[in-house]
């Protein structure tokens, strides 16, 4: 007796299989479920959450928490009023306008369009006083985003300029040395340029005949006023007029008092006269082949500077010129004398603006005393103008500027940051005037202040359209 394998039929299994899939994924969707109503719920991560709250306010947990009073539709409807009524942690504080936020009220009211006034709660009263826009940053997370707050001062401002130039000679300590009279030069004293000359020292000996005349002339009516010692008044004072005359054409000629008194005194006529230095310094000029050359007057035959005191060029931009001025205070380093400091004044400001680059001159008087500097070196300059004294300031940093309005971070403590509008004043080194917006004692954020910003402007738009999702039904 023989047996055939036994065939199943594929068309008859295949409705089995189906059976089998289906009872399976039907266990799968009971387990998910399962797990979302033991687990999910009561950790309020039920996937609903997120569309819930953003539509009304609430959460599926707590939707689902007393189903059979009905508090969660009761909380569909009123929002978080019925929790704040309650005396939970949502204590309404006041009521404030939905289009004006500086408008409040201690009781709910209506707006003149007819708007419900938008509760405030006490853990929201920092983002009402800010609009909305405060933000609350783990502080865990500020410390990950490095947020630095500094404080808001009051102190002097100042801007720092910098500027290089040369030092030059002082053009009101420089002298021109001529004769006026003719005459030939016989003798010459200072010989070389740079050669340090002082006051009163001999520069040159010169022959004029006009100054050998003009000598004749005083001795001779000093010995016709001594003759007419016992004649009449009249005759005495003609006499000294004449000496007095004599005496006063030698000093327009820069002859000094002393050589005239030993003239008198010697009562020797001077074939040559000595010429001075009429001030210290350096010889700057010297005509060359001095000695035996015949000179006229007004010729320049030396040129002496003085270097006590040193003018110091340099040039700033026209926008800097406001905080600038004669008399303003200078530092001066070089590079001939590393680690040296000195100072000066600005003396003079040029009265034009160089038009190619939009700069104006000015001179800086510095001291010389031990001659240490020449003209002609390079020298770097240092201001720094006091631009508002005990002013409001913040660093720059902290500022936020979109152009058509300022803004700081404003750092509230414990986590919470705000958004203010600020009005600026000058800007300094590092530091920048604030005139309104905020008050010394005050913090305000100077690094990471972009993310605050964004976050408090984000926060803010998601209040408002909540707000107004919430208002609306009210309003129609």
């Amino acid at each position: 007796m023989s047996y055939e394998p036994y065939e199943e039929d594929p068309e008859r299994s295949r409705p089995s299989r189906l059976r089998k899939l289906v009872a399976n994924l039907g266990w799968l969707l009971g387990g998910v479920a399962l797990t979302l109503l033991l687990i999910a719920n009561p950790l309020g991560i039920h996937p609903l959450d997120t569309w819930l709250h953003r539509a009304f306010g609430h959460r599926a947990s707590e939707m689902t928490e007393h189903p059979a009073s009905g508090t969660a539709m009761s909380n569909m409807k009123t929002g978080n009023q019925s929790t704040a009524e309650s005396g939970g942690e949502h204590k309404i504080l006041f009521y404030r306008n939905p289009m004006d936020p500086t408008i409040t009220s201690p009781v709910p009211m209506k707006d003149s369009m007819g708007m419900d006034y938008v509760p405030v709660y006490a853990d929201g009263a920092d983002q009402a006083e800010a609009g909305g826009a405060t933000v609350r940053v783990d502080p865990a997370v500020v410390q990950n985003m490095n947020v630095v707050s500094a404080p808001v001062q009051r102190r002097d401002l100042t801007r720092e300029i910098r500027t290089v130039g040369y030092l030059d000679y002082d053009q009101q300590k420089m002298v021109s040395v001529t004769t006026k009279y003719s005459g030939f030069i016989e003798k010459v004293y200072a010989n070389y340029i740079g050669e340090p000359v002082r006051r009163g020292a001999p520069l040159f000996e010169i022959y004029s005949p006009e100054l050998v005349q003009t000598q004749e002339e005083l001795l001779s009516a000093i010995d016709y006023a001594k003759r007419l010692a016992d004649a009449p008044a009249d005759a005495r004072q003609r006499a000294q007029a004449l000496a007095d005359a004599a005496r006063t054409r030698l000093s327009y000629w820069d002859i000094s008092d002393a050589q005239i008194k030993r003239l008198e005194a010697n009562r020797k006529v001077q074939r040559t006269l000595t010429v001075t230095a009429p001030a210290s310094g350096v010889l700057m000029m010297r005509m060359p082949g001095l000695e035996g050359m015949a000179v006229k007057p007004g010729m320049e035959l030396f040129h002496i500077a003085d270097l006590s005191t040193l003018w110091l060029s340099v040039e700033v931009f026209e926008d800097q010129l406001s905080w600038l001025r004669e008399g303003s205070e200078a530092e001066i380093s070089l590079a001939y004398f590393p680690g040296e400091v000195f100072h000066g004044r600005v003396r003079f400001v040029e009265p034009q603006v160089e038009e190619k680059t939009r700069t104006v001159g000015l001179r800086i008087e510095v001291p010389n005393p031990d001659g240490r500097l020449r003209a002609g070196m390079y020298a770097t300059v240092r201001f720094a103008p006091v631009l508002a004294h005990d002013a409001v300031v913040v660093p720059s940093l902290a500022v936020l500027r979109t152009g058509e309005r300022n803004l700081v971070i404003v750092d509230l403590g414990g986590g919470r940051f705000a958004p203010r509008d600020v009005k600026l004043g000058p800007e300094g080194d590092h530091y920048v005037q604030i005139l309104s917006g905020v008050e010394p004692g005050e913090k305000v954020v100077t690094s990471a202040q972009f993310l605050l910003d964004s976050e408090s402007n984000l926060q803010a738009a998601i209040q408002s359209l909540m707000t107004n999702g919430k208002e609306a039904p009210d309003a129609n």
